[in-house]
């Protein structure tokens, strides 16, 4: 028999899952939020349920806000459980649910005014987001902001009518400066380097299109420290809410499932103030950068590693993936032979042990995790996670072997078949470019590289040209499997 998910039934949910160990009634809200996703549900609002739940800071809830359609769906979804969440954490040897209850309202995507009296609210202390690394407006090859873009010139033409994230936080500061309140902090979650800093550039070139004055206070008045945000959270499907159902007896429209494992590196940067969040395990430190090139290089970069060759042999699942033992030796000679050597020092870590326990998190054979969620959105990530080892070691004069068949396998799967000969769905915003492009690369292979805003002047280097040249053709030729064994034994 399962409990519907509400407020009114955690006392029945209590016997089968935690839930929250304070009064959600005498929480207030302290952070708005936007983009409400799988990962903000599994780790910001996570590490503050374990604060709330130690009796401390109740007046940072979290207040939910979003712009795109999702986000509406979303709301909906969660405002009928009373803004609750099943989080199922999963690990090989155990699994367990809890419910969390951070979060006290969700405001609605089409009520720009209630979105932007709520960011003018003096309560609300921190703006936190969750965008995806794409929501950045970010061109990819010289990472800065792209004023130029259609929602982001329509935001700077009528600031008091904003379509976007960055036009409503504008707004939300406008107003807190005219009111003579203190701005609110604002606070990425997303997989971007240097998050805070380039949330910074889209808020600050959003503003200077329409009132370079506010652009210039708020350079000087709001802070936007930079993180690094780590669990793995799959997407949500049938077998998700089936499972949370059928073992925990929840009926969850939204269940989030993720692993045991998170990690939340912060600079310490809140002049509005924050909560006691190191008391829940987030860690706060100077300068984040080494975290975040370590974290975003080696998880991120090495999932975009097993994710091209494992999806082009139709494997499904992310553990499956690590079960084949080619991938997971290509996995393992990248990054020992080409990632980690490029990355800086991390304060109190070592690297080839943060390998190792990647590797077994990427092994998790509960976790749900698919191939085709990390081969989504390439043409954002690969600049991120990708080209930056790329560019390094073409600096040092060192090997780009496999990288470049990396670079080589994502071109081979946007051509939009696998190895079996089955369609591949669109899995990019610009997928029907990326598939244009390596249907071309089938005959032509450096017409991949013509996409200079994606590898920038990577793509002018002849050492990378050549082996991704090779590794292309090589993929053509004799398929995945052959050239990923080649590799193994020779290096290509």
């Amino acid at each position: 028999m399962t409990t519907r998910l509400r407020a009114a039934a955690l006392d029945t949910i209590a016997s089968r899952a935690a839930v929250p160990a304070y009064d959600r009634k005498r929480l207030s809200a302290g952070i708005v939020h936007f983009g409400v996703g799988n990962f903000h549900r599994a780790h910001q609002a996570v590490y503050l349920d374990d604060l709330f739940n130690k009796g401390r800071d109740h007046d940072w809830a979290i207040v939910g806000a979003g712009v795109l359609a999702a986000d509406g769906a979303m709301r909906e979804r969660l405002a009928a459980q009373d803004f609750l969440t099943t989080v199922v954490e999963q690990e090989a040897d155990r699994s367990t649910a809890r419910v969390t209850g951070a979060m006290i309202d969700y405001l609605r995507t089409e009520d720009r005014v209630a979105i932007i009296d709520q960011l003018a609210d003096p309560a609300v202390r921190i703006v936190s987001l969750t965008i995806t690394e794409g929501g950045y407006f970010i061109d990819p090859a010289s990472g800065a902001f792209d004023p130029g873009h259609p929602d982001i010139a329509a935001d700077g033409a009528a600031p008091d009518a904003p379509r976007t994230v960055f036009g409503l936080i504008v707004a939300g500061l406008k107003r807190r400066k005219a009111e003579g309140t203190l701005p609110f902090t604002v606070m990425s979650c997303d997989n971007i380097p240097h998050n805070g800093t380039v949330t910074r550039n889209a808020v600050t070139g959003l503003a200077a299109l329409s009132d370079p004055g506010l652009a210039g206070w708020i350079a000087e008045a709001v802070a936007f420290p930079n993180g690094m945000v780590d669990r793995i959270t799959p997407a949500t499907g049938d077998r998700e809410r089936q499972i949370c159902a059928e073992e925990y007896g929840i009926e969850d429209t939204s269940p989030v499932f993720c692993e045991g494992f998170k990690q939340w590196v912060l600079e310490d940067d809140f002049p509005a103030g924050r909560p006691a969040l190191e008391e829940a395990g987030v860690e706060f430190v100077p300068d984040v950068t080494p975290y975040e090139h370590m974290k975003i290089r080696i998880l991120n970069g090495g999932h975009a590693v097993i994710a091209y060759p494992a999806g082009l042999m139709d494997i499904h699942f992310v553990h499956e993936a690590m079960e084949h033992p080619l991938v997971r030796a290509f996995l393992k000679k990248v990054e020992e032979e080409e990632i980690i050597p490029v990355v800086p020092p991390v304060p109190g870590t070592d690297l080839g042990d943060y390998y190792r326990l990647i590797e077994a998190r990427f092994a998790n054979p509960k976790i749900g995790d698919t191939v085709r969620r990390l081969c989504l959105d390439g043409s954002n990530r690969q600049p991120k996670f990708i080209v930056p080892s790329i560019a390094d070691r073409l600096e040092r004069g060192a090997g780009i072997a496999g990288l470049a068949l990396e670079s080589a396998l994502w071109c081979r799967y946007c051509f939009g078949t696998t190895e079996s000969g089955k369609g591949i769905a669109p899995n990019d915003p610009a997928w029907e470019r990326l598939r244009a492009q390596a249907q071309k690369a089938r005959d032509d292979p450096l017409a991949w590289l013509e996409m200079e805003d994606i590898y920038g002047r990577v793509a002018q280097a002849d050492v990378f040209r050549k082996a991704f040249t090779g590794a292309l053709a090589a993929l053509w030729r004799d398929g995945t499997e052959k050239v990923l064994a080649r590799y193994l034994a020779s290096g290509l």
